[in-house]
């Protein structure tokens, strides 16, 4: 079992990267976040690595944190789950959005995943509830309108883990006007 893997990127792909490791180039599918934070090709990169063997394949996932291992390796114990879904799960919320969509039993949060109905993201949230902890900030419950401005800022072409960041900066006792709560995420990228 191949547990972490060090070594110089070759490649960044879409949704994959390729270490180079002694000579040996070695394709790793990667969430989003590890894309955007990954070093220029041919700087070193470390990663922590779970392996899945099939019949007819064999495929290395890899992730920045053992954090985002862990609740890879969670949500593949979800029934109707595999490795793609898992990926595309943690490339579109964060480990602390998650927990938090979990914690406060938030289905709607993995709505905005591809590949995730209202029935599926039930599941998630249910069989993951006694499975997680609250994250380490206390988590944000999020408003009807925090949804439509997640929504105007990914059309707009932030990523849904930029935009996600921005709803959170949000000063708490803001007005629940959709226009005043975009103004004030938008503010969070010019501070960025």
């Amino acid at each position: 079992m191949i547990v972490s893997l060090r070594g110089l990127v070759q490649h960044l792909g879409e949704g994959a990267l390729t270490l180079e490791m002694g000579g040996v180039g070695v394709e790793v599918s990667v969430p989003r976040s590890v894309i955007s934070r990954a070093p220029s090709v041919g700087e070193p990169v470390f990663l922590h690595t779970r392996m899945i063997v099939r019949e007819d394949s064999i495929q290395l996932y890899g992730f920045d944190t053992l954090e985002q291992r862990e609740l890879f390796d969670l949500l593949l114990q979800v029934s109707g789950v595999g490795p793609r879904l898992a990926l595309a799960i943690l490339s579109h919320l964060s480990p602390d959005v998650l927990r938090g969509a979990v914690v406060n039993n938030q289905p709607e949060a993995l709505d905005k995943v591809p590949g995730i109905g209202r029935k599926s993201a039930e599941k998630i949230v249910f069989f993951l509830r006694d499975r997680l902890q609250a994250p380490a900030a206390p988590a944000r419950v999020i408003r009807a309108s925090d949804s439509e401005v997640l929504g105007a800022l990914t059309t707009l072409g932030y990523t849904l883990v930029e935009a996600q960041a921005a709803v959170q900066a949000i000063p708490e006792g803001a007005p629940d006007d959709v226009e005043e709560r975009l103004r004030l995420a938008l503010r969070h990228f010019v501070r960025a």
